[in-house]
């Protein structure tokens, strides 16, 4: 699932129970990482393929690559997600 909360894309993801956040843009060329298919824990982008796990941002086939996970609790049945403070956020 892709959502936007206070100005951050993210995508969550349910494994087996467990809810994960990543950054919704994939590095590779922009694709919004909500919209691909999940297997176990690996996610593929819905535009070029590109894979990236859930737990931890990596790519498996190249951990170089990754994208930003974001810690997650679960409380009173709400997503609560741990944003970086407002100026901590990269400019663009």
């Amino acid at each position: 699932m892709s959502v936007e909360v206070d100005g951050y894309g993210l995508a969550l993801f349910n494994v087996e129970g467990t809810i994960y956040v990543l950054d919704n843009t994939c590095p590779h060329a922009g694709g919004p990482l909500g919209e691909g298919t999940l297997q176990g824990e690996i996610v593929e982008c819905p535009w070029h393929g590109w894979r990236f796990n859930v737990r931890t941002g990596e790519r498996p086939e190249n951990p170089d690559f990754k994208v930003t996970c974001y810690p997650v609790e679960v409380r009173d049945n709400e997503i609560r997600v741990m944003l970086p403070l407002a100026s901590d956020k990269k400019q663009t």
